[in-house]
């Protein structure tokens, strides 16, 4: 008879799995000057620019203090540029540089191979399943956030 497997060892595995795609995905970034957390940022640029930062933060799910900290980081490395909303000269709406533009390639190599070397290996039908196993846990752990 075939034991189920052991919760605490799969959130062990988990806490790896994060670790190990983490410093991987770091890794990579790093060479082309960015962090980890920063592709998301450009991800939402490069669909739609001129949003404010609260419009960062609430696309990205991170607080505006962090989505200020990195609107910050990657204008001084010439990524972006604030401009002053033409309605509301309090508010600045961010804009890719075209230094922001020319990194999308880079970017999306980035996300390509790590998609190739973490899913190597795993048919199409199994990465399939992985993904709705994967889904399920995500919506388990969102519906324990918003319920208590």
């Amino acid at each position: 008879m075939k034991e189920s497997p052991d919760p605490v060892s799969l959130n062990h595995l988990l806490v790896h799995i994060c670790r190990a795609h983490y410093a991987r995905t770091h890794e990579l970034l790093e060479k082309i000057g960015l962090y980890r957390g920063q592709p998301p940022l450009f991800k939402v640029l490069w669909k739609r620019e001129g949003l404010s930062h609260s419009e960062l933060a609430a696309k990205l799910e991170i607080s505006l203090a962090t989505t200020t900290k990195m609107v910050q980081r990657l204008e001084k490395g010439g990524f972006l540029e604030r401009k002053p909303d033409p309605k509301d000269q309090r508010l600045s709406r961010v804009y890719l540089t075209e230094t922001g533009h020319r990194i999308r390639s880079e970017v999306e190599a980035v996300w390509d191979q790590m998609e190739e070397e973490t899913f190597a290996g795993l048919s199409h039908a199994e990465k399939q399943q992985l993904s709705k196993m994967l889904t399920q846990v995500r919506e388990n752990l969102l519906r324990e956030k918003c319920c208590k």
